[in-house]
């Protein structure tokens, strides 16, 4: 099927795609037309141990062979088993599973409500969150993301989210009424632009919670699972919150998603107020014990301490060479990007020319999402097609 078909076949919510990417292994991907990219999208932040990786094969494999699904009516050992390897991870709780991150987040909603309403006086159910996050597309999670580029179109919608300045300790706490139950922020906001959660505004928020008797839950759908250089990107701060939604990277590609709440919280979810069809299968949950397997046996969260270190630096050199085209570096871990001071899109073409594949953000923000599986030589190859890009552009400027 060609990429001029898509239109015929398809819903074009989507832009028209640029190429028909047919085969992944490792940090590559290639098109129908046989040409070879470095992937530095990772999918938006899934495939975190890159394309096709063996272990992940087998895994899989050996479980669709045995079962691939089984109702939640009936116990499933692959989910308790992916939920004690999580729960080391994080800290005690328990765990639902669900099937993507838009769902994690509306389960965290929902958490919120429902809570809400079982506090002692007036029912609570407001929610701050931050500007320029996003939480997903279903309607919950839409309601509280805050840009109207997602959100136009789609009005009323769900009532009870207000938006405050991501970093802005003051203006959160302003915004907290006799009907607010809790808070909800990214560590580090991805379709943003990476715009970081600095640690003191999260241990703000934390004692902030702590004094007005608030939740405070964390989306780590795009920070976590090992892509900020800590399992989950809330962790370098220090913080405990009351909720974590995860999802992406947790299945390597295939859909799955989570959250995680404290001991404190577990018993609101009772039989019936909360389910999924799909949520935490064996096939889903084999595909996630792998990708921990490989975190684990490899190393990767202090490969990508390591890995991110480098690639930052070596952006910041770019910046500082090419301030006419670089406004700033964010981000942490490799969950990093390049700020650019006019729109990047010219430059994600070159680039995708030159086969590097990265992703924008808001904010004129390039995405640099690499596999935490990525090697020294894929690296300095991304750097090399990133510099040679730039200097393309910087003398089409001099001109």
């Amino acid at each position: 099927m060609s990429v001029s078909e898509q239109s015929k076949y398809l819903i074009s919510n989507y832009g028209p795609p640029p190429l028909e990417i047919v085969k992944g292994e490792g940090s590559y991907l290639w098109d129908s037309s046989g040409k070879k990219f470095l992937d530095f999208t990772s999918g938006i932040a899934v495939t975190n141990i890159g394309h096709s990786h063996q272990h992940w094969i087998d895994s899989v494999s050996k479980q669709a062979k045995q079962l691939v699904h089984c109702s939640n009516l009936y116990s499933i050992p692959q989910q308790i088993n992916l939920a004690k390897r999580l729960i080391a991870h994080i800290g005690p709780g328990k765990m639902l599973f669900c099937n993507s991150g838009a769902e994690a987040n509306e389960a965290l909603i929902k958490f919120a409500r429902l809570t809400g309403n079982q506090v002692p006086g007036p029912k609570k159910h407001k929610l701050i969150v931050a500007e320029n996050a996003f939480h997903g597309r279903t309607m919950g999670a839409l309601s509280a993301t805050s840009s109207s580029k997602y959100r136009n179109g789609f009005e009323p919608l769900l009532d009870g989210f207000s938006f405050a300045p991501l970093n802005d300790l003051a203006a959160f706490k302003s915004m907290i009424d006799e009907q607010t139950i809790g808070i909800m922020v990214e560590s580090i906001q991805g379709e943003g632009g990476i715009q970081v959660a600095s640690d003191s505004f999260l241990q703000g928020l934390q004692e902030i919670c702590l004094e007005k008797n608030l939740l405070f839950m964390l989306d780590e759908v795009q920070a976590g699972i090992g892509r900020t250089g800590e399992f989950l990107g809330f962790q370098k701060s220090g913080v405990k919150p009351d909720a974590v939604a995860m999802a992406k990277g947790l299945g390597g590609g295939f859909p799955i998603g989570g959250i995680w709440l404290k001991e404190k919280w577990t018993e609101i979810f009772q039989p019936g107020s909360h389910g999924t069809t799909f949520g935490g299968s064996p096939l889903a949950c084999s595909a996630a014990h792998a990708v921990l397997d490989v975190i684990e046996k490899e190393d990767l969260i202090k490969k990508t301490q390591k890995h991110g270190e480098f690639l930052q630096s070596e952006l910041e050199n770019l910046k500082n060479k090419y301030p006419d085209l670089i406004k700033e570096v964010r981000g942490r871990g490799l969950m990093l990007a390049l700020v650019m001071q006019n729109l990047p899109n010219d430059l994600i073409t070159k680039l995708r020319q030159k086969g590097l594949l990265v992703v924008g953000a808001a904010g004129n923000a390039i995405r640099f999402l690499p596999p935490l599986t990525i090697c020294n030589s894929e690296l300095k190859e991304a750097l090399e097609i990133t510099k040679s890009s730039l200097k393309e552009f910087h003398n089409a400027l001099q001109k």
